[in-house]
């Protein structure tokens, strides 16, 4: 007995079968036993993204056979609702919002839900820049020929994509705050491989290029918010970034005037620019090197020495007041005498307020993420508002100075009293007999003269450090300037010695003159010389007879 009836007997029974049987394949294809049997999609599936799922996971409404009619189709949403809500915030999904049909879609960059790849796979990686070059094609061709096109062609997949800067759902404008590419953001988006070590070891890739961008200017001001600073892609460029042995590189050393003129015009027009990222260490100018080891050295023994002068000073003084006979005797107050006249207190309190103000706004640029520095970029908003006024508390600094060079040059009665401060022989051996007693040796205090050692050391630190800061300071104000007519190397220099005098000045005025106007007990809570001109110090100084304390400028 046969199965099924010979096709040449009875044909009308052979087709009713034949017939029956395809109904039958395609009832439970549609019961999700194989779909193939109807669609060459499933035959596809097992080699997509989708490959674990089945077939009614996303076609829920194709049970039954024959399919209803109007069915809609799955939407990549049900699944993928996040990058559903990411896609429609960013430019490709607003554009299709307000009636753009062109632009991109999940079909058109991940393909069929069939065929789609993994987003993990090299395959889907590598197909990236093509994928997006369908619509932006100028910049596909100049990531193709860039470094990062180049190592993508060779197989190195990590290297940077359209999607690892740009995002990959949620793309946004370059001039929104929150994108990856948005001008304040440049840094971290290039650091995310530039500072990492472990990509930089196993690509050969220098290793501290953030680290040096950082310590410069540029990426100080960038860390305060100042929008207008130059970031990676200012010199390197965005899409076409090439290597700077690269005669198109907008690094290479040929092309690094034109590059850099664009902030600072006329730079490298009589000097090679140079070194660009500067890390102190190996690879750093050796001019550089001798100048941090100078300061490293004479800030801690400057410091040290005025630490133990000062210490010992003190606990001198406290033994005597409270623990010996004859403490009251310190109460009593000695003549008042003459320290300043009053053209040369209002030079002081100038000076006093240009200082505090430059330090302040000063290394608030170095250190931007201090309690201290936050009034400053709060008040930025986005603009250079530090830069602004510490340039302004510079410019108070330097005339301060300069009309003390020209009121001693004018007037006699400022210029007889100034002499006071010039050193003497004397000095040398008040300093090492003061210095021998505050370390203990020795009973009795030493006499100091009037304006001592005390006093000169600190008047000519500020004369040396007004010439070097102020110096150093007008270079790099008037940097486009410099690095027209200097090597770049001497702007690095003048950023060092800056930086350096800076930190020992401030060190010295509080461990040397506040201690002399505040701290010692001689004249705790406060010598008010400065106010009244007049010193009321117990322990021995005086002042100048106040023969001349109406005397002013030009008399």
């Amino acid at each position: 007995m046969r199965a099924f009836p010979r096709v040449g007997a009875r044909p009308g029974i052979a087709l009713l079968t034949f017939v029956l049987l395809a109904a039958a394949g395609c009832l439970a294809a549609a019961a999700g036993f194989d779909c193939a049997g109807c669609h060459d999609q499933a035959q596809k599936l097992p080699k997509s993204a989708h490959a674990g799922l089945t077939c009614d996971t996303c076609h829920e409404s194709h049970g039954e056979y024959p399919h209803k009619a109007g069915i809609a189709k799955p939407q990549c949403a049900n699944c993928h609702a996040d990058q559903a809500g990411d896609y429609e915030s960013g430019v490709h999904g607003q554009a299709r919002k307000h009636g753009d049909a062109s632009a991109p879609d999940c079909g058109l960059c991940h393909g069929s839900a069939h065929e789609s790849l993994s987003p993990a796979s090299s395959a889907f990686r590598i197909a990236v820049p093509d994928t997006c070059g369908m619509c932006h094609a100028a910049v596909a061709e100049q990531y193709h020929a860039s470094v990062h096109g180049q190592a993508l062609a060779k197989g190195i997949t990590q290297a940077p994509l359209c999607t690892d800067c740009h995002g990959e759902h949620k793309i946004i404008k370059p001039s929104n705050a929150a994108s990856p590419v948005n001008a304040a953001n440049i840094r971290e988006t290039c650091g995310s491989c530039h500072g990492d070590v472990r990509l930089s070891r196993k690509f050969g890739m220098p290793s501290d290029r953030l680290v040096s961008f950082d310590a410069s200017y540029h990426g100080l001001a960038a860390k305060q918010g100042v929008q207008t600073v130059a970031n990676c892609a200012s010199c390197h460029g965005v899409h076409n970034i090439l290597a700077s042995s690269d005669p198109r590189s907008t690094i290479n050393p040929k092309n690094l005037p034109k590059t850099c003129g664009q902030c600072h015009p006329g730079a490298g027009q009589r000097f090679a620019i140079g070194q660009v990222h500067v890390t102190a260490g190996a690879g750093e100018p050796a001019t550089l090197t001798y100048i941090r080891q100078f300061y490293l050295l004479v800030i801690p023994v400057t410091i040290g020495l005025m630490l133990l002068h000062n210490g010992g000073d003190w606990i001198r003084k406290l033994i005597r007041a409270r623990f010996r006979s004859g403490a009251r005797q310190l109460l009593s107050r000695a003549p008042a005498g003459l320290r300043m006249l009053p053209f040369e207190r209002v030079q002081h309190a100038l000076l006093a307020l240009s200082f505090m103000t430059l330090a302040w706004t000063g290394f608030a640029l170095k250190f931007p993420d201090q309690w201290w520095s936050r009034p400053l970029v709060v008040l930025a908003g986005g603009h250079d508002m530090r830069s602004l006024i510490h340039r302004v508390a510079a410019s108070v600094f330097i005339a301060i100075s300069v009309t003390h060079l020209v009121s001693l040059i004018v007037n006699r009665k400022l210029r007889a009293h100034w002499k006071e401060m010039l050193p003497n022989a004397d000095d040398a051996r008040e300093a090492s007999a003061g210095f021998a007693y505050n370390l203990g040796l020795g009973d009795t205090p030493p006499p100091r003269s009037a304006h001592s050692y005390i006093e000169k050391s600190e008047y000519w630190a500020v004369i040396w450090g007004a010439v070097v800061m102020g110096t150093s300071g007008i270079m790099l104000w008037a940097n486009s300037l410099a690095l027209r007519l200097l090597p770049k190397l001497w702007l690095d220099v003048a950023t060092s010695v800056h930086f350096y005098e800076a930190t020992l000045a401030v060190l010295a005025i509080v461990v040397w003159h506040l201690y002399s106007v505040i701290f010692d007990p001689d004249v705790y809570p406060l010598n008010t010389a400065f106010l009244t001109g007049y010193s009321d110090r117990q322990d021995g100084s005086r002042g100048t007879p106040p023969a001349h304390e109406d005397e002013v400028p030009g008399e």
